[in-house]
């Protein structure tokens, strides 16, 4: 259950919820539900349809940018922050420093 205070107080992405998510088909998933009619971000974000932020996140992410060769941490933040849904597929390219198959 979530109460909110009525027209007074609105939610802002101040509050959101993280999920972890282990599969691609998890995200995809769970980006396309809670979208609908919501509003879609960048970089993993989106809005459901009460105005909720939420984060849709693959553990893969952590998993890479939590490398000790910073130059493949960063490939993958400069990947993931081009991103609207976060593609895994695309995000261990640039962490192996392969181009996208879409470039």
């Amino acid at each position: 259950m979530a109460l909110n205070a009525g027209p007074h107080f609105k939610f802002t992405e101040a509050i959101s919820f993280f999920v972890d998510c282990k599969t691609q088909e998890e995200v995809d998933d769970l980006w396309e539900k809670l979208s609908e009619g919501g509003e879609k971000g960048r970089c993993g974000w989106l809005k459901d349809k009460f105005g909720l932020s939420w984060q849709i996140i693959p553990s893969a992410l952590g998993e890479l940018m939590g490398d000790k060769d910073p130059e493949k941490s960063k490939r993958v933040m400069e990947a993931m922050l081009k991103m609207d849904k976060i593609d895994v597929k695309t995000l261990k390219q640039a962490y192996e420093h392969q181009r996208p198959e879409n470039s």
